[in-house]
């Protein structure tokens, strides 16, 4: 198991330090398939670059390993890191992403049901204090607290795609595609 709020303490200065903005801290997987998920974003492009990536996954790498040898256990057994830009479909995590993205649709997946729905979809209107209010295309106008949200995503659409900054492909140059025949006759 990971206690991931630990993870957090640990994560969030070193992409600080980097001038990043940690947006989701999460542990998928199980048995030795494990992946500890870190999305981070330069707060003035909303995305990290593949160099940004790596300059991260080694500071948070080191940042573990130093405590773990110090003797506090983050993360029990194997697993695989992965650092990654949230992406134009993101992941809607703090307060400030329902401000950011409202007027734009998002499914948003509740831990209780609200008016007989745990899963909305429709347009994010917005973030008043803790309570998030969506246009659900089946339920109308919900209100529901932010505690409340277990996941909430940015549904890709021509209108997100015209709002969201160019991605920024540097770095994907150096990465070399492989055609799968020829790595299987090698």
């Amino acid at each position: 198991m990971a206690d991931i709020a630990r993870l957090v303490e640990v994560i969030e200065p070193e992409a600080t330090a980097l001038g990043f903005e940690l947006v989701r801290v999460k542990m998928t997987g199980s048995g030795e398939e494990r992946t500890l998920q870190i999305m981070a974003e330069d707060p003035e492009t909303g995305q990290l670059v593949v160099e940004q990536c790596m300059d991260l996954s080694r500071r948070i790498s080191e940042e573990i390993d130093a405590i773990e040898e110090a003797g506090e256990e983050l993360v029990q057994g194997a697993y695989h890191l992965e650092v990654s830009s949230p992406g134009i479909d993101r992941p809607l995590t703090r307060a400030k992403d329902y401000v950011a993205w409202a007027g734009h649709e998002v499914k948003i997946a509740l831990t209780e049901k609200v008016d007989g729905h745990r899963n909305l979809r429709g347009e994010l209107e917005g973030i008043d204090g803790d309570s998030v209010t969506i246009a659900d295309k089946k339920a109308g106008r919900v209100a529901v607290s932010l505690d409340n949200i277990h996941s909430a995503q940015l549904i890709l659409t021509d209108r997100l795609i015209a709002a969201t900054q160019p991605l920024d492909m540097s770095g994907v140059e150096d990465i070399e595609e492989t055609n799968q025949e020829e790595e299987a006759n090698t």
